[in-house]
């Protein structure tokens, strides 16, 4: 035993916080071959609802072990969810946060609420971002933020809807990356993750997720234009789905992903990419046949896509303001649950992460 001084022993404490990035966590491996399966499994109104039994109610529904689960952290929780991350650990999972600036009751398609991205570039929510980080930075092993996901749609608060819409009316009109809305959105971006990173979390991969088609589909818009670079993400990823909505027209997976993901391509030539969230809903109409359309899902991931190294089902049932119900669940039928359970067992398909231990 070597006894220290209380002075020196504070400061070796200080250099192992300031310190807690590089050789004091596990990493995770990108697969070389393959790909990690992962899902949202039906955790609530408010995403965040983690149990150990959905888990293994999802496990045994599909036959194979998840690599990755998905859950919400919102900022009006006003913590990190560490119970919850240890939860997903122990049953054996790298988890990926949805970190969004939302505040409740979560309702989409109402603009920007207390957590704007302008009040975050003022300054108004550094101390519960440091407070966040400072936990996060104790999680032992590498985990995934995906923070303010499918900004070039019109329905989250930091849209880049909201922000600003055109050209700036002074700048260079040409370049779709300088205008109002993904300029605001970036600057917001490199800011938390900056903040978070000075605080020691260095063990946060952070995931750039838009929507797979942008809304409104014009170039100031488009996924290119709100990427912060490449030393601000570690995983692009996408958004993906198929019909949700009674009214919405059917669509294959194919379409959905392959224009999307030679658009994520271009933004980095290395860097993996994930399908954050992907799923379709149960049809009952003639010709809209949900096991079929998640076979086909399968069938084109493992075949066309080299880059893509994982890929999060979003296991989820809600009902609709009209009072129908978009089903989700990978148990919504039999075809869809027997199309999921033949697709996943594909060992192309991983069911437990690899690590690296530096």
């Amino acid at each position: 035993m070597i006894l220290l001084l209380p002075g020196l022993l504070f400061f070796l404490g200080a250099l192992r916080v300031i310190g807690a990035g590089e050789g004091t966590f596990t990493h995770l491996q990108i697969p070389q071959r393959g790909a990690y399966t992962g899902a949202y499994c039906d955790f609530g109104d408010g995403e965040d609802g983690v149990m150990l039994e959905s888990l293994e109610k999802f496990q045994g529904l599909t036959g194979k072990h998840l690599a990755l689960v998905a859950f919400g952290s919102f900022w009006a929780r006003d913590e990190f969810p560490s119970e919850k991350v240890a939860l997903v650990r122990s049953y054996g999972a790298v988890p990926l946060l949805f970190w969004s600036p939302w505040d409740a009751p979560f309702d989409q398609n109402r603009g920007p609420d207390r957590f704007s991205l302008n009040e975050i570039l003022a300054g108004k929510w550094d101390a519960y971002i440091d407070k966040w980080a400072d936990a996060a930075a104790k999680v032992p092993s590498q985990f995934f933020v995906s923070f303010a996901c499918e900004m070039n749609g019109t329905w989250f608060p930091w849209s880049g809807h909201f922000y600003g819409k055109g050209p700036p009316t002074h700048g260079d009109v040409n370049n779709p990356s300088t205008w109002p809305g993904p300029e605001t959105f970036k600057k917001a971006w490199r800011y938390v993750v900056d903040r978070a990173r000075a605080r020691g979390a260095t063990n946060i991969l952070w995931v750039f997720q838009p929507n797979n088609y942008s809304y409104p589909s014009i170039p100031w818009n488009l996924a290119a234009a709100y990427y912060p670079g490449p030393e601000y993400v570690d995983w692009l990823a996408l958004s993906v789905y198929g019909k949700q909505y009674n009214d919405e027209d059917w669509t294959p997976f194919p379409p959905l992903l392959q224009w999307p993901y030679q658009e994520l391509c271009k933004l980095d030539p290395q860097k993996p990419i994930m399908l954050a969230e992907w799923g379709v809903a149960e049809s009952h109409k003639a010709g809209e046949d949900k096991g079929a359309w998640i076979a086909g899902a399968f069938q084109d991931m493992s075949s066309h896509y080299p880059r893509l190294k994982a890929a999060v089902f979003w296991h989820e049932r809600w009902q609709n303001k009209d009072e129908s119900y978009s089903n989700l669940r990978v148990n919504s039928s039999r075809g869809s649950l027997k199309a999921y359970k033949e697709g996943v067992v594909n060992p192309f398909w991983l069911g437990r992460p690899e690590w690296k231990t530096p």
